[in-house]
C-alpha cells in the first residue's frame, strides 16, 4: 500500500511500497517490449494507457 504524507500546504506525497513499484515498473516495461517508446519517454497516449493500466491492477488512482 501507499502512505500519503502532507509535503507543504496542498502539495502531496505518495510513499510507494516495493509491491506497486514492481507493478509500475513492469506496466512500463511491457510497454517498451510492445514498442510503444519510439524516443526517450513515452507519448501522451501511452502514458495514459500505462496510468490507466496501474489503476486497473492496484485500484490505486495515479495522477
Amino acid at each position: 500500500s501507499t502512505l500519503v504524507v502532507e509535503v507543504s500546504g496542498e502539495k502531496v506525497k505518495a510513499i510507494w511500497d516495493k509491491r506497486l513499484t514492481e507493478i509500475f515498473c513492469d506496466i512500463c516495461i511491457k510497454e517498451i517490449l510492445e514498442g510503444n517508446r519510439p524516443d526517450t519517454h513515452f507519448t501522451k497516449v501511452v502514458w495514459l494507457k500505462v496510468t490507466i493500466n496501474f489503476e486497473t491492477e492496484t485500484c490505486k488512482t495515479y495522477s
